[in-house]
């Protein structure tokens, strides 16, 4: 088995830099940087992430101003605050929370923001409501 226990910055902890971690990530304190996890990406209340995140699944509670890649599902819960450019396959939004920027779900390639030129999406999407 490889099982592992989850990765954790605690309240009053910043970091500056890049993370890469193959397993689960939870940030109650700061990050200035990027962070790569192949697994779930948690911000708690008083976590906050400035720069790039790319993950599996996310669950944000507290302040993120970055480009977000999420493979799977991108939850904003009712305290966070979202600032930033996400593409993601699956995004929840709790009553509460904030979100400023553009969001692009797109399950055919996550981490690709412009994968076809916005004229392509748009044909696309016209053929699918004919």
């Amino acid at each position: 088995m490889n099982e592992s226990k989850p990765n954790t910055i605690v309240e009053g902890t910043i970091i500056k830099g890049e993370i890469i971690a193959n397993g689960d990530f939870r940030i109650d304190g700061k990050l200035i940087g990027a962070i790569n996890s192949k697994g779930k990406i948690v911000v708690g209340t008083s976590g906050s992430i400035e720069g790039e995140i790319t993950c599996k699944n996310a669950d944000f509670s507290g302040y993120i101003k970055a480009k977000v890649f999420v493979e799977q599902l991108l939850s904003l819960k009712a305290s966070s605050k979202l600032n930033g450019d996400v593409v993601t396959d699956k995004l929840a939004i709790e009553p509460g929370a904030t979100f400023t920027g553009t969001c692009n779900m797109d399950s055919n390639s996550p981490g690709k923001v412009n994968s076809q030129s916005g004229n392509e999406q748009n044909k696309e999407k016209q053929k699918l409501f004919k």
